[in-house]
């Protein structure tokens, strides 16, 4: 790897054992085994660094539960059995992936103060809801495009939801089952 990359690499490091905030510029440079002026050579700024880091993780955690047990997915037919499944996929990866989702919810807490985080995750969010629908819902995008939207907005929806109720009490927070539950007491609901 040449420093560009080992930046990244050490960024995405930084981000997920200290998080956004307290990653410094030094942080980086030590464990990327670059030096400060790489920064600003390769990326502009240790934001901009910080921010292309960030959309890593999340596209790093997205490749590591999406394709994980697609196939087991993909035999639910029943568009519920596949919901439940998809759901419990998600569900079992949040462990191993608090690191990722405490720094999903310091970025959000930083958007109406920084412009440039918000200008660099907003077309890399619409894409994610689009990879959300494909992966999940089998929805094909070039196919059905809005309804690959919907379909991406939902899921985004209710990753965000129960990755902040797993995040405060994963005792309590809901399982694949009770999503599945909701699911078919809303549909069910014909009052």
């Amino acid at each position: 790897m040449g420093h560009r990359e080992d930046l990244l690499e050490g960024a995405k490091r930084c981000l997920l054992e200290k998080g956004y905030a307290r990653t410094t510029a030094r942080d980086i440079v030590a464990a990327s085994g670059t030096n400060l002026a790489s920064i600003g050579y390769h990326y502009g700024s240790k934001e901009a660094l910080l921010n292309q880091a960030f959309l890593a993780v999340t596209e790093d955690w997205g490749d590591a539960v999406g394709p994980a047990r697609r196939e087991e997915v993909e035999a639910a037919k029943d568009p519920v059995a596949r919901f439940q499944k998809t759901w419990e996929q998600i569900i079992a990866s949040y462990e191993a992936s608090r690191a990722v989702w405490k720094l999903q919810l310091e970025v959000v807490s930083r958007l109406d103060d920084d412009e440039k985080l918000r200008e660099a995750i907003r077309v890399p969010q619409a894409e994610g809801r689009l990879g959300l629908a494909e992966e999940f819902a089998g929805v094909d995008a070039a196919a059905d495009p809005e309804k690959a939207r919907v379909a991406g907005l939902f899921y985004q929806a209710l990753v965000a939801g129960v990755m902040i109720q797993w995040l405060v009490d994963p005792e309590t927070a809901p399982s694949a089952e009770d999503l599945t539950d909701g699911l078919r007491a809303i549909l069910e609901n014909k009052s």
